[in-house]
């Protein structure tokens, strides 16, 4: 068993967790669903508001400029160019974005994995209808290695492929994908590629180090722990000149990535505040302890619950994923729990109204699986609770169910 790590504090000594405003009397072990917005960021976003508020006819002619001045800031915390980088409200809307202006190609297809995000994989699915065409779902074994997924991605490859997109980090089964493979082989055979990678930012130090891509999409707002609405879209091929946001407005006619930067009346603090919850992390901990700790937290997570629940069932809760993730991870529930999207999302809404935690539970191939993720403000005593009072209710509601 390993040892857990010790809670992070804040400067004054406080647990971590006294710089959200995250209710005590529930469990939040469900940072990488919605994220949790530290109190320093929900601050900086209500004062932004006010001033929005105050003067509107000054805020919104003066905005244009602010994005400019927080897309630049997100940029650098992706390390990437500025000019390669938009903002825009979540991955998905990142995602609808290229879906929405990539030319016309009629029978063209689409090529996804059986890891997509579902909204992203409807969108694709709408995107092959108008081209007259269809979408190939490539299967990637939950343990496949980098190598055995890049090698059942290409091989549904075929002269009518047009895009295929691929996530970053899978968000139902925690598992990173080989973009840097694929990446590769897409360039090479002229094939457009993006990249759902809304979970990556703040969980890799260098997330679009040495990628080749199309255009790469990725939440502030999960790990980032921005203001929820806040996503960046970097592109990196002559596809910036075709992107266009969502909403044409008056900055239509500017070149990519300035004409992101106007879009109305829509609030877009989220926007202006996210480098603000970006900060709090470095300046408080330092993003690699923070990841550090969340790697260690996750590790001592898994293990105490999945042996919860082998005690309890006499089989092993344990998930052999391929390409782990650092702050995400799986542990298998017992049969007749979350067999599908639908029992999954049941039994999250259950588990916070009839436990008080907050957790994620997701379906694969069939299998429930309780996805745990953990953050700063996260506690290996947070777990041993989930481990001690929730699993035993988990399995007595899997022999109810079974029965």
């Amino acid at each position: 068993m390993t040892e857990a790590p010790k809670p992070l504090l804040l400067p004054d000594g406080r647990p971590a967790a006294h710089a959200w405003t995250l209710d005590p009397a529930l469990r939040h072990l469900n940072h990488g669903s919605f994220g949790a917005v530290p109190l320093a960021a929900q601050q900086a976003q209500q004062r932004l508001r006010e001033q929005m508020d105050r003067a509107p006819v000054v805020w919104f002619p003066a905005l244009p400029k602010r994005v400019a001045a927080a897309r630049a800031e997100v940029a650098a915390f992706l390390r990437v160019p500025a000019h390669d980088l938009a903002l825009v409200p979540n991955a998905s809307a990142g995602a609808s974005v290229v879906f929405g202006n990539l030319p016309h190609r009629p029978g063209g297809e689409v090529l996804v994995t059986d890891h997509g995000y579902g909204a992203v994989t409807m969108g694709a699915e709408r995107l092959a209808r108008r081209w007259g065409g269809q979408v190939r779902t490539a299967h990637v074994p939950l343990h496949a290695t980098a190598a055995e997924a890049t090698a059942a991605i290409l091989a549904e490859v075929t002269d009518r492929t047009a895009l295929i997109v691929l996530d970053h980090i899978t968000s139902a089964t925690a598992r990173w994908l080989p973009v840097e493979q694929i990446g590769r082989a897409a360039r090479e055979a002229g094939i457009p590629l993006l990249i759902d990678g809304a979970h990556v930012p703040g969980l890799a130090e260098d997330p679009l180090a040495g990628l080749e891509f199309d255009v790469w999409v990725g939440n502030l707002h999960k790990f980032g722990c921005a203001p929820r609405g806040a996503s960046a879209l970097v592109v990196r091929s002559e596809l910036r000149d075709r992107l266009y946001p969502l909403i044409d407005s008056w900055g239509a006619q500017e070149p990519f990535p300035e004409r992101f930067d106007t879009q109305g009346t829509i609030d877009v603090t989220g926007y202006l505040a996210a480098p603000t919850a970006l900060d709090f992390v470095e300046r408080t901990w330092g993003w690699p302890t923070a990841r550090d700790y969340l790697t260690a937290l996750a590790d001592h997570a898994e293990l105490i619950i999945g042996a919860a629940f082998a005690e309890l069932t006499g089989g092993s809760a344990a998930v052999d994923v391929g390409m782990p993730v650092n702050a995400l991870r799986l542990v298998r529930l017992p049969e007749g729990l979350a067999r599908t999207r639908l029992e999954a999302d049941a039994l999250r809404d259950r588990v916070a109204a009839e436990l008080g935690v907050e957790a994620a539970f997701t379906s694969f191939g069939g299998a429930g699986y309780f996805r745990l993720s953990t953050h700063v403000y996260n506690t290996a005593a947070d777990y041993e609770y989930f481990a001690e009072h929730c699993v035993p209710v988990l399995v007595d509601w899997a022999r109810r169910a079974r029965a």
